[in-house]
């Protein structure tokens, strides 16, 4: 609200009172009060307007990653030529119930697939930019040795295609992401991915991998504003998001694309920040990493919590589920999960296991609400 249109709203809520004054000598104080209400709920919708959106799209695409949809484990023991493929493409997707966002992608989801090649390995990659599309788009690889990670040789117009070779000379997992001007944009729109190198010597062996990202959304309203909502370049310049998200959207992982396992089971998640610009505090509610990998580092830290996850970081964590139940990741920046989307559910079937957790009444685990 300008600052004349608060002196105006000040001049009249004191006429208000006066009249309110005058009509308590007339014995008209509660109409006066109600009045005084009214004008006081307007001023409040001037100044905190509800957003109003275009309606939702009806032919929304679903964006989210499946989190279990990623390659197996290399089973080789000497490096060779690769090929990677991908495609960007810009369409509208379901951001949360009732709400629409369009989103920009490596291959129609959020993160983009999951890449996994080998220590050594001599890697071809070609990038292709939908004729559609309405922007350039690139792809820069934080396992890439070279300019831009990839770049500088990928600045790619709609319905172009480019490419460029490296070599994959560290193990570890690490982020790719759009890096076209304006690149926070790109990355908050959703043009994020991981990349895992295997050591020569391979991972050890666990019995379920998932593959988790984080990002942020910057939408100019919130999940219950519904509607289409429109990218806001004030808030990505203020570093405010309205939304973050695991695999793309407000609560992605907690319906049909939950994650499955089983109780005795060894459990690896490969788990990155796309940011553009917050910091993960990653967690996984009732479990305990057994190893962490911090930042995609060959040795890793044992027994940790919560584990700090950059923007265009990346880790591996690793742990077995003792006890059945539901386990919620989140990032325990908590008012990021409850509020802005950021949980997942992890839902473990098996036997219980009293010696290490009883429960005698049975309580289910509190739902996270939000808004």
């Amino acid at each position: 609200m300008s600052r004349l249109n608060l002196i105006a709203a000040g001049v009249a809520l004191a006429a208000v009172a006066l009249s309110g004054w005058t009509a308590v000598a007339n014995g008209k104080l509660s109409e006066s009060l109600q009045s005084l209400k009214g004008d006081l709920t307007t001023l409040e919708g001037t100044v905190n307007p509800t957003p109003a959106f275009e309606p939702a799209r009806a032919d929304a695409a679903d964006v989210r990653k499946n989190p279990a949809d990623l390659p197996a484990v290399i089973n080789r023991t000497a490096a060779q030529p690769v090929v990677l493929n991908l495609q960007t493409m810009e369409l509208d997707g379901k951001l949360a119930d009732g709400t629409t966002y369009t989103y920009w992608t490596f291959e129609k989801t959020v993160p983009g697939p999951l890449l996994r090649v080998r220590e050594g390995d001599a890697v071809e990659l070609h990038l292709k930019n939908d004729a559609d599309s309405k922007n350039v788009h690139s792809i820069d690889l934080h396992a890439v040795n070279g300019p831009g990670g990839g770049a500088a040789s990928t600045q790619v117009k709609p319905g172009e295609e480019k490419g460029f070779t490296f070599k994959a000379l560290n193990p570890g997992v690490y982020v790719y992401h759009c890096a076209s001007p304006h690149i926070p944009a790109h990355i908050a729109q959703g043009m994020y991915g991981l990349i895992v190198v295997e050591p020569a010597g391979g991972l050890p062996p666990v019995d379920r991998e998932f593959y988790v990202m984080q990002g942020e959304v910057y939408a100019a309203g919130r999940a219950a504003d519904h509607g289409h909502q429109p990218y806001d370049g004030d808030l990505l310049f203020a570093e405010q998001p309205n939304y973050v998200v695991f695999n793309g959207a407000f609560q992605a992982l907690t319906s049909d694309k939950v994650m499955k396992a089983k109780a005795g089971e060894r459990i690896r998640i490969f788990v990155g920040n796309g940011g553009p610009n917050l910091v993960s505090s990653f967690h996984v509610i009732g479990e305990i990493f057994d190893k962490v990998h911090h930042e995609g580092a060959s040795e890793a830290a044992s027994n940790v919590q919560t584990t700090l996850i950059p923007a265009g970081g990346a880790a591996w964590v690793e742990f077995t589920i003792d006890v059945p139940g539901r386990y919620q990741l989140v990032d325990h920046s908590i008012s990021r999960a409850i509020d802005k989307g950021a949980v997942a559910f992890l839902d473990v079937e098996g036997q219980p296991v009293d010696a290490i957790y009883h429960d005698p009444n049975g309580h289910p685990m509190p739902g996270m609400g939000g808004h």
